[in-house]
């Protein structure tokens, strides 16, 4: 432009500016918006506002946005799709307004998304299971339940706490930790007391938080389950003792006592017992078996050396566990065995001296004693003290006693026979005998004989006489027998008896006197007379004493005292009732034995009378026909075997009898004893069942240490040792069965229960156990019997969920049958399946997340429906996972409940239309470059369909003009060029391309409407804004890189540039420049134009990037990608494009008038400076490569070539030494035009090429370079020529003297 162009424009500019409408301006950059809300709900309004007051119209673009849908007249946007914050918490979306005047004003927004609690905790780590020892102290820390919330703030908070344990005795046992979750023991745990296992339901809660206008909690749950760990810890248990045993003295070494049973309580554990002797009051007697517990005799027990312990072993008997117990000991128990030695006669009775306090006896076989000579009968020999005793018991210790030896008749023994133990006494029996005169010593031998066997034993007795004066007073008889009745009168003469005295001065004056003194108190004797009389009748008692034998002395003057000894019998009347030697007889008998046992009485009247005669009978009883008695020897014996379970188990074996003894005195006098007989148990009976087999039992399954059933039976056998019975299951057990055997009225009861560690399975091969059960007592007798035990199915198996399960599903179905039905499978016998929805799950845009409808419902039987609220839809989401469970509403334990996915596909229908996806707001077109196919701008769309659905074509449908006169319709020239391909992003597009050059004087806007549609004829409209721009707008960019490396970063200066200007950065052409440097330079080209059509024009570009604040910031961007400088750009046409203003007034339209008439002047004169320019220039060129040029460069204005160097008019040779000269006119002013394109071209010759150097300027020759930067004439020529050129030659350097890198 000239000189007069400047200033005009710059007047334009003004007036423009003073009737500009003002664009709108977007008040937002940060919304935020919960994601709870429901679609169709409010959430937030666009905030804008126009200074002019237009009315504006709204929109949204970009990625995020498909959550959204606004309304374009008010603003309001509502929710399109569900949000969620845990899946992306900050959106990003393009705001757009428009007020019907400017192109749309768009401004990013970010959508932050608050937190809504519609996330449940999700446990970790599952499952909790732990196995703790029951010994385990409190405060151990079992497990740690771990859980997150995907939700924020105090919605992701979880808390925990217990909510059921089972058994509930258990609930007491644990806690947790409501913050870590940590579950902790708080009490002790006890495998044998207390449950073996315990499950556990652990709550996980959030903080709460809004959700759906109300403030929520949300839970989950999970179970856990505890196993507890039997340990030894408990002692061992006896199941017999205490006990009393007995057995019979002299018994063999090896004989078995008594068998000792114990058991392990820690029946997880089952330790071997080990059995021993801890402690007894006779060692060494007895031992016992380590393994089974069996008591033995170790050494032949003689119940007379255990007389001490009153012939009772005590047995501290030790049971002791195998293995160490928690506490690192081996636990034991200890119980008590007495066994008590049945006496046998196996001693005799032996002489003992004892004497002193206490009394102290030694055995001894001779003794020595005293006596006066010629001592009255009766008396006892002194100084003897001599005992008898049998250490034998009660029948077994009786025993007689008989004097023998030389001495013999001259004594006699008492007493004659004695029980246990006896003193005993030698009495003078012939007092004549023993005369000192005849014999100063004596002996005798005493003979002790056993009543009931074969022991005798003898021992020596000497007898020291002891010398006394013998003239006394003489009897005439040594003995005077007298008789008296029982119980006379007082005064009663017995007899009278006197004596004589050798010595005469005696005669007359002997005196009589009854000795010993305790004689007196019955009898005495009249002094004088000796006339002996009763002095206390009432005292004889025959009974009592049959017969006295008193001694009478007489004395005479001298003291000599003689004597004679009275017998005086007591005689009998019937006044004794019999009387038993034993109040209580007691006797043991072993039943199917023969029994006798003698019953005695004794009656005190005379012997061999009536009165004494006793004869025996059985007192009428229970047991009186079982036994008889020989009436008059008193023999008790049994009447047939005694059968010990005849009797009743009360009596406990024993049985009572009475034996009468009767006199047969007048009148009979009678008295009774009773008989006590124990009737020994022997194991005579096997156990028998009580109930009639086969015994069948019934069991639930999964039950531990449940129990299956009892079975009784009974021993006929009494005691306990026989009786007692031990159940055990000998086969078909299989290890899942245990039997326990416990003492019932009835007898003993087996209990079976399931092992405590097994866990019957229904569902497994093994329905049915066939239980091979013995009963034995402990002797060994057995009975066996058949138990078969029925596995109860009990609904423990959670039920299966079908797998892979796929539904295909049109979209916009409204099926009113079910889709498909759910078929779970339960392999428990009763169940009872219904079936919920969980949750939905929906694959969205390639991704899976929740779904923004429910579609689909789950009935509960099991069919899958749809949900008629909601559409269907294809292209929201293809796929649908329902995340469904099955549950047996029947479940007696464990999970009832098992989850599922059927998975639906959406199958896609042609239900949409396509959509056109604006990349681009409107394309720059560059008039002059317009030819045919040319492409003007592009359209994209997607079909949110797919397959052939989703195919899309284009069609221009409309082409409108929008110049400054207003819109005028245009025909229909320009044509969508389209493939049925998508792109990478998916996207169908279609070039829109001309099918004609454009009008050069179009300045404005093509508005082309362009259809998009699919084979079934939905469609979509949108409009393409082409903006022209000519060439005068073109800017030209440098840069030191390859235009590979430019091509490469054009990205980056695209979007360096839009940010320096404001202005959208249309690339026109990208070509390298030739230079004399070594280095490469290319040249980009580039037009900036803003949405309402305006452009920047050399002058404004470079007065915005040599601006201070953009140099600052982005000066080194550019300097680092190779920028050195801005060039101009030659045009062809000069003429002022006219702007879309209104020009009001004269003087307007006179200068439009001024600057065409001035600009066409201008025109001419230069396009004819040019052309003879042009053709000097060819002149010149030609000349130089003249022997080699086969071809010329085109001549401007032809369209061929002319000969080689003619002249493009008349075709003639050019005078290579003609010079027009045309250099000289230009002045400077035009050289340093910012629209010319100048050219000083230096030639150096060289030694080859004496061409002189020239200089060729030409002024605003517009440059139309394509991919070739060779396309003018002169540039062609010179190109030419430099081809021809050396290698060594100086290159061509070509510079715009108006601007050098400086200026950035």
């Amino acid at each position: 432009m000239g000189k007069m162009g400047r200033p005009l424009l710059l007047l334009f500019a003004f007036l423009a500016s003073s009737y500009c409408n003002s664009i709108p301006v977007i008040n937002m950059a940060l919304e935020e918006v919960s994601e709870d809300l429901e679609v169709g709900e409010f959430a937030f309004q666009i905030k804008a506002t126009d200074p002019d007051d237009d009315p504006l119209t709204y929109g949204i673009t970009g990625t995020d946005s498909s959550h959204f849908e606004v309304d374009k007249a008010t603003g309001e946007v509502r929710i399109k799709s569900m949000l969620d914050r845990e899946v992306k918490d900050l959106l990003n979306i393009e705001v757009w307004v428009n007020d019907g005047v400017y192109s749309d004003v768009t401004k990013t927004v970010y959508i932050a998304i608050l937190d809504a609690n519609d996330n449940a905790p999700v446990f970790q780590n599952l499952p909790y299971n732990a196995e703790v020892s029951e010994n385990a102290p409190v405060g151990t820390m079992l497990f740690t339940a771990s859980a997150t919330d995907a939700d924020f703030g105090t919605a992701s908070i979880v808390t925990f706490r217990i909510e059921e344990v089972v058994p509930n005795d258990g609930a007491s046992l644990f806690s947790i930790d409501e913050n870590s979750g940590g579950v902790t023991l708080m009490g002790t745990l006890s495998f044998t007391d207390k449950s073996p296992f315990y499950q556990i339901r652990v709550i996980a809660s959030d903080g709460g938080g809004p959700l759906n206008g109300a403030h929520v909690i949300q839970s989950s749950s999970a179970i856990a389950f505890i196993t507890v760990k039997d340990m030894p810890d408990l002692d061992p248990q006896f199941l017999n003792l205490p006990y009393f045993a007995d057995i019979e003295e002299n018994s063999a070494v090896g004989t078995s006592v008594f068998t000792v049973r114990a058991r392990d309580p820690d029946t997880g554990v089952n330790d071997q017992i080990h059995f021993s002797i801890e402690s007894t009051n006779a060692p060494d007697l007895f031992q016992i078996s380590d393994m089974t517990g069996d008591i033995t005799i170790k050494t032949v027990p003689d119940r007379e050396e255990l007389l001490d312990i009153d012939a009772v072993v005590i047995l501290k008997i030790k049971a002791s566990e195998t293995n160490l117990n928690v506490d690192g000991i081996i636990a034991s128990t200890i119980g008590e065995l007495q066994i008590s030695i049945r006496d046998l006669n196996d001693n005799g009775p032996e002489f003992y001296e004892c004497d002193g306090e206490p009394e102290t006896c030694t055995q001894k076989n001779s003794f020595t004693g005293t006596v006066e000579e010629q001592s009255s009968a009766g008396l006892s020999v002194n100084e003897l003290n001599i005992k008898v005793k049998d250490p034998d018991e009660r029948q077994n210790s009786r025993f007689n006693l008989r004097l023998e030896g030389p001495d013999m008749e001259a004594f006699a023994v008492s007493p004659s026979s004695g029980v246990g133990e006896s003193f005993v006494q030698v009495i003078i029996k012939d007092p004549l005998a023993v005369d000192f005169e005849k014999k100063t010593v004596m002996s005798v031998q005493i003979i002790a004989e056993d009543a009931s066997a074969d022991f005798i034993s003898v021992t020596s007795v000497t007898i020291n006489i002891i010398d006394v004066n013998d003239n006394v007073p003489v009897f005439e008889e040594d003995v005077y027998e007298f008789s008296v009745d029982e119980h006379c009168d007082d005064g009663t003469v017995v007899g009278t008896v006197t004596a004589t005295d050798e010595d005469a001065l005696d005669a007359g004056k002997l005196t009589y006197k009854l000795m010993p003194e305790n004689i007196l108190e019955l009898f005495d004797v009249h002094p004088e007379t000796g006339v002996i009389f009763v002095k206390n009748g009432q005292r004889l008692d025959r009974e009592g004493t049959n017969s006295y034998s008193p001694t009478l002395q007489a004395k005479d003057s001298a003291g000599n005292i003689g004597t004679t000894v009275l017998l005086i019998t007591i005689l009998d009347i019937n006044d004794q009732t019999p009387e038993m030697n034993r109040d209580l007889y007691e006797a043991f008998v072993q039943e199917n034995q023969l029994f006798d046992l003698r019953i005695q009485a004794r009656d005190g009247d005379d012997p061999n009378t009536v009165n004494s005669q006793i004869q025996y009978r059985i007192d009428d009883g229970p047991f009186s026909d079982n036994f008889t008695i020989d009436k008059d020897t008193g023999w008790l014996k049994n009447n047939g075997l005694l059968d010990r379970e005849s009797i009743d188990p009360e009596l406990d074996g024993m049985i009572h009898l009475v034996v009468i003894a009767s006199d047969m005195g007048t009148p009979s006098l009678s008295s009774s004893a009773s008989v006590a007989i124990n009737i020994g148990d022997e194991n005579d009976n096997p156990p028998q069942y009580l109930d009639p087999a086969p015994y069948e039992f019934k069991v639930k399954e999964s039950e531990y240490g449940i129990l299956v059933g009892s079975l009784r039976a009974h021993d006929a056998d009494q005691s306990d040792f026989y009786n007692r019975i031990f159940f055990s299951i000998t086969d078909g057990s299989l290890g899942s069965f245990i039997i326990f055997s416990e003492a019932i009225s009835e007898g003993y009861s087996g209990k079976i229960t399931v092992d405590p560690s097994v866990e019957l399975d229904y569902e497994s091969d093994r329905k049915i156990y066939n239980l091979m059960v013995q009963a034995s007592d402990l002797v060994g007798e057995k009975a066996e019997t058949t138990v078969r035990v029925i596995v109860v199915d009990v609904n423990d198996t959670p039920p299966e969920f079908p797998s892979n399960m796929i539904l295909d599903v049109k979209e916009n179905s409204t099926l009113s049958m079910p889709l498909d039905t759910i078929e779970g499978n339960d392999v428990d016998t009763e169940h009872f399946l219904e079936y919920e929805l969980v949750s939905t799950e929906c694959q969205c845009s390639g991704s899976k997340g929740p779904c923004p409808e429910e579609w689909f419902k789950v009935e509960p039987n099991g069919q899958v429906v749809t949900n008629p609220v909601y559409d269907i839809d294809y292209e929201k989401c293809d796929k649908v996972f329902l995340n469904a469970k099955v549950v047996d509403v029947l479940t007696e334990k464990r999970s009832n409940s098992t989850e599922g996915v059927v998975t639906i596909n959406i199958v896609d229908i042609n239900d949409n239309a396509p959509e056109f996806v604006v990349l681009q707001d409107f394309y720059v077109v560059v008039i002059e470059k317009v030819e045919v196919g040319t492409s003007v701008g592009r359209v994209y769309a997607t079909d949110r369909d797919t397959g052939d659905n989703k195919l899309t074509k284009f069609e221009v449908t409309k082409v409108d003009f929008v110049d400054s006169e207003g819109t005028n319709p245009e025909s229909l020239f320009l044509y969508a060029d389209y493939a049925d391909q998508v792109d990478a992003e998916g996207r169908y597009s279609a070039y829109i391309r001309s099918q004609k050059a454009m009008d050069n004087n179009k300045r404005g806007k093509f508005i082309v409407q362009v259809k998009a549609y699919n084979l079934d004829g939905l469609n979509s409209i949108s409009v393409v804004e082409l903006l022209t721009v000519d060439s005068s707008y073109r800017v030209s960019l440098r840069f030191s890189a390859s235009v590979s490396e430019v091509n490469e970063n054009l990205p980056q200066i695209r979007g360096i540039l839009v940010s320096a200007t404001k202005a959208t950065v249309e690339f026109f052409n990208v070509f390298s420049e030739i230079v004399t440097r070594s280095e490469e330079t290319t040249i980009l080209e580039a037009y900036f134009v803003f949405p309402n059509g305006t452009a920047l024009n050399y002058d404004a570009v470079t007065s915005i990037l040599n601006s201070e604040e953009v140099y600052k910031e982005y000066g080194y961007q550019l300097t680092q990608l190779g920028f050195t400088a801005i060039l101009t750009t030659v045009i062809e046409s000069t003429e002022v494009k006219t702007e879309v203003f209104i020009m009001i007034g004269l003087m307007a339209a006179l200068a439009i008038i001024l600057v065409v008439t001035t600009t066409s002047l201008v025109c001419i004169r230069r396009n004819y400076k040019r052309k003879l320019k042009a053709a000097k220039a060819m002149n010149s060129a030609a000349t130089v490569v003249i022997e080699n040029q086969k071809t010329g460069p085109v001549v401007p204005g032809t369209n061929k070539y002319t000969k080689e160097g003619a002249n493009p008019v008349l075709n003639m040779n050019i005078d290579t030494a003609t010079d027009l000269g045309f250099d000289e006119d230009g002045s400077s002013a035009d050289r340093e035009s910012l629209n010319s394109l100048d050219y000083n071209i230096d030639m150096t010759m060289t030694e080859k090429d004496t061409m002189p150097m020239m200089v060729i300027q030409e002024e605003e020759e517009e440059d139309e370079r394509s991919e070739s930067p060779y396309i003018e004439p002169l540039g062609a020529a010179l190109a030419q020529r430099e081809k021809r050129r050396g290698a060594d030659s100086t290159g061509l350097t070509f510079a715009n003297p108006s601007i050098d890198t400086t200026d950035l």
